[in-house]
């Protein structure tokens, strides 16, 4: 559980990282480095445990389709968002992937909702409203200068979802480092097309102190140890252990945020927090409740 514990608390600074980063150099800058750091890292660890291998074709494609959804594409939403939305916010609104979740299961699996799930996901919807209009509803326009920001990351959230609902199969082959490595190697090969496509290599030379720092803490440690960390934290403790400390996920973010960029911790905002909480526990409470039934019938 330590280990998952880091995890979570080097995930919920994420989002503050990349501001700082995103003072200096564009979205796609800060993904292409963060990707390169966190791919070597992983390979580092895969290889000193000895589990590289050569995928088949079949799954290097499917690889590639997790590496461009996940990394590329997830990314370059966040991180284009995090320009405008508050890091606070952010962190509220991805809070909601297990909500996309639930919903994907309905739609695409046939998995029943019941009222708890619905309650849940009423609750969770009420809780992102407040969050990204601080309790006025007049906002919801693109006239608030944070709204396109809360509208890419929102997207960012039921993106993650399907990423996460596709990589059910190969994790039932292959170990979540391995299949991780691969992953990432992809996502980081599609970065590299948008990087070039844009800006290139020419932002590197922008970057200051604090900008490489907030860097190498999204390389090193977010996408290199933190996904080991969480992945080995899944291995000695049960999921519903490790999934519950995703709830602490949105609190870190709210108080590194506010010592580090100055962020107010609005009470509507902390009201609307608590919202998506409550409405994400109820699913995942009626999630596992039906799990026995499922598996009884």
């Amino acid at each position: 559980m330590i280990k998952a514990t880091f995890a979570v608390i080097v995930w919920g600074a994420s989002f503050v990282a990349t501001k700082v980063a995103l003072r200096d150099v564009s979205p796609m800058t800060i993904i292409w480095l963060r990707f390169l750091m966190g791919f070597l890292v992983i390979g580092a660890v895969v290889a000193f445990r000895r589990q590289l291998f050569l995928p088949s074709g079949r799954d290097a494609a499917y690889f590639a389709l997790l590496g461009f959804l996940g990394i590329a594409f997830h990314q370059w939403l966040q991180a284009t968002g995090l320009k405008t939305a508050s890091a606070s916010t952010t962190s509220w609104i991805v809070a909601t992937i297990p909500i996309f979740m639930a919903l994907l299961g309905w739609i695409f699996l046939r998995e029943r909702l019941g009222w708890l799930h619905i309650l849940g996901i009423g609750l969770a919807a009420l809780g992102v409203l407040l969050v990204i209009t601080k309790g006025d509803l007049s906002k919801l326009g693109f006239e608030s200068s944070g709204m396109p920001g809360n509208l890419y990351i929102l997207l960012s959230a039921p993106n993650w979802a399907v990423f996460s609902l596709l990589s059910r199969r190969p994790l039932q082959r292959f170990s979540a480092a391995r299949m991780m490595l691969y992953v990432m190697g992809f996502g980081w090969l599609f970065t590299s097309v948008m990087l070039f496509a844009g800006p290139g290599l020419s932002e590197i030379s922008l970057l200051t102190f604090d900008g490489w720092m907030g860097i190498l803490f999204l390389g090193i440690l977010c996408s290199g140890v933190a996904y080991i960390f969480w992945y080995d934290g899944l291995q000695s403790a049960s999921m519903s252990q490790v999934g519950s400390l995703i709830y602490l996920e949105p609190l870190v973010t709210v108080v590194v945020a506010a010592l580090m960029l100055g962020e107010a911790i609005l009470p509507v905002a902390l009201l609307g927090g608590l919202a998506i909480l409550v409405g994400v526990y109820l699913v995942d409470f009626a999630v596992r409740r039906a799990m026995p039934r499922e598996k009884s019938a």
